[in-house]
């Protein structure tokens, strides 16, 4: 059979086709792809074929096999992870700018997006006006970029180019225990080494202690180490908690030290008038990032970095001309797109293909603008207070961590229970297996608490109430010895979708 595009032209039709197996999807009536695998690894567990089989083909196995069979990440009810199913626009502006402009060169409407949704960001989020960023895949990613400035400022003072002429001692980074495991792995991917990850104390709702930081850095300071940033969170990942930015800010500032907040899940939170003034402080950050892909809806793999100089991140990560693209992009003015290469954003990080992400990011926000997202962040962190006052009143729940945003941190208790870490996770593994309501676990203060983080477009407030209730009713049987599957509906259970070749 061909392997020529024979489909073109035909675009409009596969995406309806395309279009009606997600919606069936999005009602999750279909079970769990690991209820019945065997199913779909006999039709997708092949060898490499020699022949291609056509697009109507592969389209059957896609619509029929593949997205039947998907996660439950996207689920409403899935609280587990803060990435999250993509909203349709978000969807549907990355399959845009996959077809009609698949990297964030040359001069384009995408490619205009890019800069414009990031100054968006800025404003949205009150930060810096001065501020530009930089998309990414993710956190990750966004934490290495601002700590790769950081370096590159911190080593610049001493007079020394760290992206030419490497790091000729060692460097510090001050992070809290409850910081994201990347500031680790930046630490070594910048030739710092994880173990220059200095660990300051925290207070018991998980936020850093700013007098743990004074000492650190002033007993660097007499050992001649140098200070390449200190890291705050605004939201971590295990229970929401926002670092006190303006005490931790001013301390940076004071012993001149790159000040760099961490704000990948809960930076939207700003948007919610009752939190806002945790954030006080962020105007002091040399750099701040956020991952769209979380509490925006976007696709997985968008995150931002932004700086207050991004000339340094050029510096720290400029690879050079390149002899194929030499003299062929660079017309002062531009008549046509491949005229000029325009905003030079893959020296200012570690990608040079990219996807334009700012298309999805400037769809989002047109959908459903700031008041929208403010909306959906008062909701969700609403939730989270919601099932926090409802842990407070029933005798056999306890909240271990009061929520700041939208995590909240509760277990089930009774009487007697010689291991409630362990009756826990087996109310846990339960959630998960009937897949209604299926958060994660989370250790807080040395005990095992499960752990909702509400944060999905299509999460809506009448979750919150049926993940407690699930829980009394798991609790209540397995502290009784029952069975978690008693009297168990049939809400999970729909009918096997066919699978074809």
């Amino acid at each position: 059979m061909t392997t020529e595009p024979a489909e073109c032209g035909k675009l409009a039709h596969y995406l309806t086709v395309l279009g009606n197996a997600l919606d069936r999807f999005l009602t999750f009536r279909h079970p769990d792809a690991m209820q019945q695998p065997a199913r779909w690894r006999s039709v997708l567990e092949r060898p490499l074929p020699s022949s291609g089989i056509g697009i109507d083909a592969v389209m059957e196995e896609l619509t029929h096999t593949l997205i039947p069979n998907g996660s439950a990440i996207p689920n409403p009810g899935s609280t587990a992870f803060i990435t999250t199913g993509a909203t349709t626009i978000g969807a549907l502006a990355t399959l845009a700018g996959a077809v009609a402009s698949p990297q964030r060169l040359t001069l384009n409407a995408f490619t205009f997006l890019e800069e414009q949704s990031l100054d968006w960001l800025v404003e949205l989020f009150r930060l810096p006006p001065a501020m530009k960023g930089l998309y990414s895949s993710g956190g990750s990613v966004a934490n290495l970029v601002a700590l790769g400035a950081a370096r590159q400022q911190a080593f610049e003072s001493l007079g020394i180019d760290p992206a030419r002429q490497g790091i000729p001692g060692p460097g510090c980074l001050y992070a809290s225990s409850a910081s994201h495991h990347s500031i680790h792995r930046a630490a070594a991917v910048l030739g710092l080494g994880r173990e220059a990850v200095i660990t300051i104390a925290t207070d018991p709702q998980g936020r850093m202690i700013p007098a743990a930081l004074e000492r650190q850095l002033e007993e660097d300071r007499a050992r001649d180490r140098v200070p390449v940033a200190v890291v705050a969170n605004a939201g971590t990942t295990s229970t929401g908690a926002i670092d006190p930015l303006h005490a931790i800010g001013t301390l940076a500032h004071r012993y001149d030290t790159w000040f760099h907040v961490d704000g990948a899940y809960g930076l939207p939170g700003i948007l919610d008038p009752r939190v806002r003034h945790r954030y006080a402080g962020l105007e002091l950050a040399d750099s701040v990032i956020v991952d769209p892909h979380k509490w925006l809806g976007a696709p997985v793999g968008i995150g931002a970095t932004f700086v207050r100089d991004r000339a340094l991140l050029q510096r720290a990560f400029t690879q050079g001309a390149s002899d194929y693209l030499e003299r062929s992009c660079t017309q002062a003015t531009a008549h046509h797109s491949l005229d000029n290469l325009g905003i030079p954003y893959s020296d200012f990080g570690v990608e040079l293909s990219a996807p334009a992400r700012g298309a999805v990011v400037w769809a989002l926000l047109r959908e459903i603008g700031a008041d929208g997202l403010r909306a959906r962040v008062c909701r969700h962190n609403a939730m989270a207070r919601q099932v926090a006052e409802r842990a407070d009143a029933h005798p056999h729940l306890e909240v271990l961590q009061r929520p700041t945003l939208s995590i909240c941190c509760f277990r089930y208790v009774a009487a007697g229970c010689p291991d409630l870490d362990a009756l826990n996770a087996r109310i846990h593994r339960a959630l998960v297996r009937h897949g209604r309501n299926m958060p994660s676990t989370a250790l807080v203060n040395g005990q095992l608490a499960i752990r909702p983080c509400f944060v999905g477009a299509r999460t809506g407030e009448s979750q919150a109430s049926a993940l407690v209730d699930e829980v009394l009713t798991l609790g209540e049987r397995l502290a009784q010895g029952a069975s978690p599957d008693t009297d168990m509906d049939a809400s999970n259970s729909g009918s096997m979708p066919p699978i074809t070749r």
